[in-house]
Formats: C-alpha cells, sequence, structure tokens
C-alpha cells in the first residue's frame, strides 16, 4: 500500500463533486410548483421572520416528502463503550446539512486523534465556490493532529515514511456517504503535510509535547499559508493547477472543536459559531457561546483591521459591513484576491488554465485594495473546563444562527434530547392569541410528539425548527413545506446553506475527569 494510502486510511473511497471545481452553478429544483415571492435575506439579524405572498401559491411538500429531504444528509456516530463503560468525555455526535446553494458550500468533518487523544470536529461555510470548503473538510483536521503530535512521535513518523514503512492512521473519519473526497489530490496533500511536519520536528526537542492552544492556531495558520502556496507554483497535472487555484481563489470560514477529556477548545475564523448547551438546576438549558463571530457585527474586529491599515483607509477598509466592501466575515481560509498583492494575482492568472480566466470573480480586484493582505485565517481560540452540567455542544454555519437565536437554538436541543419539551407550560410571548389560534397551537404540540418521535437525529430536529419555526417557536409544516420546495434559484435568497454538529457530552466522566485534576 503506497504511503499516502496508508496515512490517509480511512477516509471513504468515493468521489468529488465534479461541480465542485466551477464557481457553484445553479441548477433546477428538484420539485415543481410556484413558490411564494422571496424576500432577500437580512444577515446576522438574528430573529427574522419569512415573508410571503398571499396571492401566490406554493407546492405543499407531504410529511414524508419533508422528512425525506430533511434526513437525506444526517449522520451519527456513538462513542464505543470499553467493558461497558463510556470512558470518553464525549458520548457522540449528530449531525446533517442543508443546501441552499447547488452544489452546497458547507462542508462538515468528524474524527478521533488515534495517535494522541481527543475528537475534532468541525463546520466549513465556503462561499465563491465550493473549493476552499472542500480542500478545508479532507485537510485541516490532518494538520491539527499532527501539530497535536509529541516530538518523538513525529520523529517515528518520518522514519516511517523514509524507510517504506507502514504508517499507523492518524485520524479515524467518521464520514457520511456524502462526505466527499479528491483523491486526485492526495499526494499532493500528504507532500505538503509532510513538509509541515518535518519543520515541526526541526523546532521542537526530543521529549517535548506541544502547547494545544498554539498547535491549533499554528494549524489553521500553516494550512492556508499552503494553500497559497500551492497555487502559487502550480502543478504539472492540469487537473491539479486548475484545482489549486479553485481552492486558492474561493474561501471557506472555519470553526473546530478539540475535545479531550474536560478540556474543550474551539478554534474559529469567521461567522460559524460553537455553542455550549448548559443545563440548570431547574432543567431548564442556557447557552454559553464559545466563539465570537468574526464580521462588522463584532466591534473588536473591526478595531483590529482599522488598526493594520493606513488612516487613509479607515472609510475604505470595511464599508457598508463587508470588508472592502465586498467580504462579510473578516477571517477566512483561500481568499488570496484580499491576501495577495495585485501584481501577484496577475502573474499566478496570467500563468493559469484557460478555465480560470472564463471566471469573473477571478479577474475582479477589490475597490480601494492598497496595503495586502487585508483577511487572515488566525483563528481565535478559546478554552473552557467541561463541567457536569455542560450536557452538549452545537457547531453550526451562519446558516443556522442567522435564522435561530441562540438561547433557541439551545432550548430546542435540550428538550429534544431530554424529551422536557412536551410537558413545559404553552407560551405565546407578547402575543394576543384568539381561542382557535390557542387550540392550533395545542394541536400543533401534539404533532409535535410525533415529530420528535420521527427526528431520530438531534441536528434534523433542530434544522426542522431553523427552517420552519412560526413566531410562536414551533414548527409549522405548510411553512417548512414552502421554504423546503423553493426552487434552487431562490433558495439562497431566502437562506443560507445550513451545517449543524451536536455533541454531546458524559457528565460521569466529566465529572470524575474533574475530581482527579482537583486531586
Amino acid at each position: 500500500m503506497p504511503v499516502t494510502s496508508q496515512l490517509l486510511r480511512g477516509l471513504p473511497r468515493a468521489k468529488v463533486f465534479a461541480s465542485c471545481l466551477l464557481p457553484c452553478q445553479h441548477h433546477q429544483s428538484q420539485f415543481g410548483g410556484i413558490a411564494p415571492t422571496p424576500v432577500p435575506r437580512q444577515r446576522h439579524r438574528p430573529g427574522r421572520s419569512y415573508q410571503t405572498s398571499s396571492g401566490l401559491h406554493s407546492y405543499i411538500l407531504t410529511p414524508p416528502q419533508v422528512n425525506s429531504i430533511l434526513k437525506a444528509n444526517e449522520y451519527s456516530f456513538k462513542v464505543p463503550e470499553f467493558d461497558g463503560k463510556n470512558v470518553s468525555s464525549v458520548m457522540g455526535f449528530e449531525s446533517n446539512q442543508l443546501p441552499a446553494n447547488a452544489p452546497i458550500e458547507d462542508r462538515r468533518s468528524a474524527a478521533t486523534c488515534l495517535q494522541t487523544r481527543g475528537m475534532l470536529l468541525g463546520v466549513f461555510d465556503g462561499h465563491a465556490g465550493c473549493a476552499c470548503a472542500q480542500a478545508l473538510s479532507e485537510r485541516l483536521f490532518y494538520y491539527l493532529a499532527v501539530s497535536l503530535l509529541p516530538h518523538d512521535t513525529l520523529c517515528e513518523l518520518e522514519a516511517a515514511v523514509e524507510s517504506g514503512r507502514p504508517l499507523s492512521p492518524i485520524l479515524q473519519w467518521h464520514k457520511h456517504p456524502n462526505d466527499y473526497f479528491s483523491r486526485e489530490a492526495q499526494r499532493l496533500y500528504f507532500n505538503s503535510l509532510r513538509t509541515y511536519w518535518q519543520e515541526l520536528i526541526d523546532l521542537t526537542s526530543p521529549g517535548e509535547v506541544p502547547d494545544t492552544r498554539e498547535a491549533l492556531m499554528n494549524a489553521f495558520k500553516r494550512l492556508d499559508n499552503d494553500i497559497s502556496l500551492e497555487a502559487q507554483v502550480g502543478d504539472p497535472s492540469a487537473f491539479l493547477h486548475y484545482w489549486v487555484l479553485r481552492v486558492a481563489f474561493s474561501g471557506a470560514t472555519a470553526c473546530v472543536a478539540h475535545i479531550d477529556g474536560p478540556d474543550l477548545f474551539i478554534a474559529n475564523a469567521g461567522d460559524a459559531r460553537a455553542v455550549l448547551g448548559v443545563q440548570e438546576e431547574d432543567g431548564s438549558f442556557s447557552a454559553l457561546t464559545l466563539s465570537n463571530d468574526h464580521n462588522a457585527q463584532n466591534e473588536s474586529e473591526v478595531s483590529r483591521i482599522r488598526g493594520e491599515h493606513p488612516p487613509s483607509e479607515r472609510k475604505t477598509v470595511i464599508r457598508q459591513d463587508r470588508l472592502l466592501g465586498l467580504l462579510m466575515p473578516f477571517r477566512a481560509f483561500g481568499d488570496v484576491k484580499f491576501k495577495w498583492s495585485i501584481e501577484l494575482q496577475k502573474r499566478v492568472l496570467e500563468s493559469g488554465p484557460d478555465q480560470l480566466h472564463e471566471n469573473e470573480h477571478t479577474k475582479f480586484i477589490p475597490p480601494n485594495y492598497h496595503t495586502p493582505p487585508y483577511l487572515t485565517a488566525e483563528p481565535e481560540i478559546t478554552h473552557h473546563k467541561l463541567r457536569p452540567q455542560d450536557r452538549f455542544l452545537v457547531i453550526g454555519s451562519d446558516g443556522l444562527w442567522e435564522t435561530l437565536h441562540r438561547q433557541e437554538v439551545i432550548r430546542v436541543v435540550g428538550e429534544y434530547l431530554t424529551g422536557v419539551h412536551q410537558r413545559q407550560p404553552l407560551k405565546v410571548g407578547g402575543y394576543k392569541v384568539t381561542l382557535g389560534q390557542m387550540q392550533g397551537l395545542l394541536e400543533e404540540r401534539k404533532a409535535r410528539m410525533s415529530s420528535a418521535f420521527e427526528d431520530q437525529n438531534s441536528a434534523t430536529h433542530l434544522m426542522r425548527h431553523a427552517v420552519g419555526n412560526n413566531e410562536f417557536g414551533t414548527v409549522d409544516h405548510e411553512r417548512l413545506s414552502k421554504m423546503l420546495s423553493l426552487p434552487e434559484e431562490l433558495a439562497r435568497m431566502y437562506r443560507d446553506d445550513i451545517t449543524i454538529i451536536v455533541a454531546q457530552f458524559n457528565p460521569h466522566v466529566i465529572g470524575a475527569r474533574r475530581q482527579e485534576g482537583e486531586s
């Protein structure tokens, strides 16, 4: 077995979306019919409602059709038990994705570290195509795993490659069949990864064990640097040359969790988000946000970017809440149009394949582009010591947080996992409701009990609420049906791609680990 195959063992034998190599294109919707008149999405404004025109009729999907769409990409993994006891602080996780773009620009990854301890979970939100997010979903966890390896293990890894001996896998992947990977690029990816661990060997000492925070930081920055370098160098293969340029000129945000015992680290670059579900003494759930959005709503990010450029650019570096008036996230992988000099962009494009010249996005230079780089993939890292009351973690792309407030997300998941939502008093907030409306709400609650039974996956249940919630916080089947039956050219105007990972924690293991650490 080739060295590359040994190291990357555990990846499913699948293919990449052919259309991932092109700017994401719109295709015909799976369902026909007239959809509601769309209202353009207001990004990053929680609590917005979807308005529809009463003069138009939309195609109403049956409940089985709705379930088929919602469950198409769901995945679940339960951590194996040893001797009848789960010794991991993570009991398992569930994930799901719902496209708005065609093809979807979000990606997700989950893996167990085999050479060290811990589990990695990540959500990657692509823009200007899906190529960069696709590359992150395949590569970032390897960079993270290598960054976490002790010096001696890195030396053993290099010695095995040097002598052609079999390699022990670094990661055990947990993948949905639709989570594709690009087999054609594996040799290129491996060579870049090997160069990285060789440099780590030179920079560390025998017996040295890396700091987790530093390892996460280095992995993010190094992969983004390799994406840039590979695009500049090119490749003899026309396919790979085009692919590395597509990866570099598209972009993606990343939110990754590393969970090892009671230690939870979040590394975030962009506007995906990680929120902890904490169970209070009365049984209710509260939200503890573990990441900050890197966008114009974050005042410290605005100050950081303005401080990195001359005063003459103060009014142009952020315009209309976007970087240079164009990009919503202020941190991202790829996006070399916001990082390279104009001269470098022109040189790389002139030597690139003809397909790239046909893409208007790559030829366009951002306005007021004077002092690059304007964008970084450096993550903001948060460390949280897990407690027994920390019951689950939700990582979601911004498509989730645009539709539901974080507290509502945690409430929906918490009540689903504990099964208490049927027993909660019916709340209608400040709305005036008629007896008929109240009866309808009670009937919806009854239907919701069967809906909860339908959903065997907490991420799917949350997605059902994200797309179908009404003003009372309950799922409206008609609204859900309309949103899922929108033609693809309209769906993107209503919502973004949604990707969700829900990880459940084991309070007994966490409590025992905390006691061990304190003794």
